[in-house]
C-alpha cells in the first residue's frame, strides 16, 4: 500500500461547459468532495462565482497527479495543500497561477508557508522573501462556467 495523507485543492478560472465536464470527471476519478468525509463532488454541485475547494483523506502521495497535470495543460489555476507523511515527505503548498509551471512551497499541517535558513540565504533580501510569500499566497480566482445552470 502506498503512503497517503489528507490534501485539499482549490480550482478556479473561466471554463466552457465541455471543459468543465471533463474536469468534473477527473475530480470524480480522484474521489474528491467539498466537505471532509462528504459525498463525492458532482458537476451539479458547482457553485458559480467562487473557487471550487475540494478535499480528500488518504490521498496517494498527497497529490492529485492526473487532475493537476490536466489543470496545467488547460491553464486552470489551482492551489493544493497536502499534509506530511512522516519519513517520506513534508507538508507542502503547490500553486499554479494558470501560466508557467506550478510552484512548490514548504508548509505546515495548517497550510502555513514556512521557510528555512537555507531558503532565507538563497533569497538574500527581505524583498525577495516577501515576494516568495506573496507567490505562495496566490488567491485562486472564482470558477465560472457560462450558462452552466441552464445545462443542469
Amino acid at each position: 500500500m502506498s503512503d497517503r495523507c489528507s490534501a485539499t485543492i482549490t480550482l478556479g478560472g473561466a471554463l466552457d461547459r465541455e471543459t468543465f465536464v471533463e474536469m468534473a470527471g477527473l475530480i470524480a476519478d480522484e474521489g474528491l468532495s467539498t466537505d471532509w468525509d462528504g459525498p463525492w463532488f458532482r458537476a451539479q454541485d458547482l457553485l458559480q462565482g467562487q473557487p471550487l475547494r475540494l478535499v480528500a483523506r488518504e490521498v496517494t502521495g498527497g497529490q492529485f497527479d492526473e487532475l493537476e497535470a490536466w489543470c496545467v495543460a488547460h491553464g486552470v489555476p489551482f492551489a493544493r495543500w497536502s499534509g506530511s507523511y512522516p519519513g517520506s515527505w513534508s507538508a507542502e503548498r503547490v500553486v499554479f497561477t494558470g501560466q508557467g509551471e506550478p510552484a512548490c512551497f514548504i508548509a505546515d499541517e495548517d497550510d502555513r508557508v514556512l521557510v528555512d535558513k537555507a531558503t532565507v540565504e538563497v533569497f538574500g533580501t527581505m524583498t525577495r522573501l516577501r515576494e516568495h510569500f506573496a507567490a505562495a499566497a496566490f488567491i485562486v480566482p472564482p470558477l465560472t462556467v457560462p450558462d452552466w445552470e441552464e445545462e443542469v
